[in-house]
């Protein structure tokens, strides 16, 4: 009676430990993305990085000035030529649709991404480093030493997050 008391119990444990390991996969760490209302099925779950080409405009746009506003949904590339070209829309879509913008979410990403165990994905590995980005703005932003530290930590948190994966076989 009680190996068989104790089976069932360690075959429950391990039903719930299976039921949980398979959530926890399918946990979407940008969940935004797949929520864009701009109408168009090339922009569900969008991505600035489709080619090498994109990959250096994008280092090229961060590199030369983006800003994203913190209350306003508003996109700002300093380089005005950069700023028209039509291949910068997905970028525009993310950075104003997928990101998240207040210290809460940020901070609620960055505990997930210590969770997440497997490579990021090339569109999460993009919005991680795109946040990253947001929050060293925000940090310059801030006047509050409170809140400055805050959003230091968030940006060393999502730092470390990205040299995991940089660093992740």
């Amino acid at each position: 009676m009680e190996t068989t008391l104790v089976l069932l119990i360690l075959s429950l444990v391990l039903y719930h430990l299976s039921i949980s390991a398979a959530l926890h996969w399918r946990r979407v760490l940008y969940p935004s993305a797949l929520r864009v209302k701009r109408g168009t099925p090339e922009l569900l779950n969008p991505s600035v990085q489709r080619s090498v080409e994109d990959a250096n405009l994008l280092y090229e746009v961060v590199w030369s000035g983006l800003y994203v506003e913190p209350e306003k949904s508003v996109l700002r590339v300093a380089d005005e030529e950069l700023a028209s070209l039509r291949s910068l829309q997905p970028l525009e879509v993310v950075c104003e649709d997928v990101l998240p913008r207040t210290l809460s979410d940020i901070r609620r990403l960055c505990h997930q991404l210590e969770q997440h165990r497997a490579r990021l994905s090339k569109e999460d590995f993009e919005r991680t480093v795109l946040t990253m980005v947001y929050t060293a703005q925000r940090i310059t932003q801030s006047t509050e030493g409170h809140q400055r530290e805050l959003w230091a930590d968030a940006l060393l948190q999502l730092y470390k997050s990205i040299k995991k994966d940089l660093g992740a076989e």
